[in-house]
């Protein structure tokens, strides 16, 4: 099992890229949650099996069709409650 917190940044808001990622992670079978933040990146964490989640970081390269990525890190951190939750802008 893997957890991390993700930061996305490029143009990754007003592009579905929330939408996207709560369907690709659920698909995914991962816990965790995606939130569009006021400087304008996209922060996550996602949870599950190690496969599972670098899939999921690796889409995130790409996002969204109209998304733009410039840069996706990720470190570790404790694994989040069970399911998978898009959360209001902070």
């Amino acid at each position: 099992m893997k957890s991390a917190h993700v930061s996305i940044e490029g143009r990754v808001q007003g592009v579905w890229f929330r939408a996207w990622t709560t369907e690709q992670a659920k698909k995914r079978g991962l816990d965790g949650w995606v939130r569009n933040r006021t400087d304008g990146t996209l922060k996550a964490v996602f949870s599950g099996e190690d496969t599972e989640v670098d899939a999921m970081l690796l889409a995130c390269e790409s996002g969204p069709p109209l998304a733009r990525v410039e840069t996706v890190s990720a470190t570790p951190c404790d694994p989040p409650s069970p399911g998978f939750t898009a959360l209001p802008t902070e």
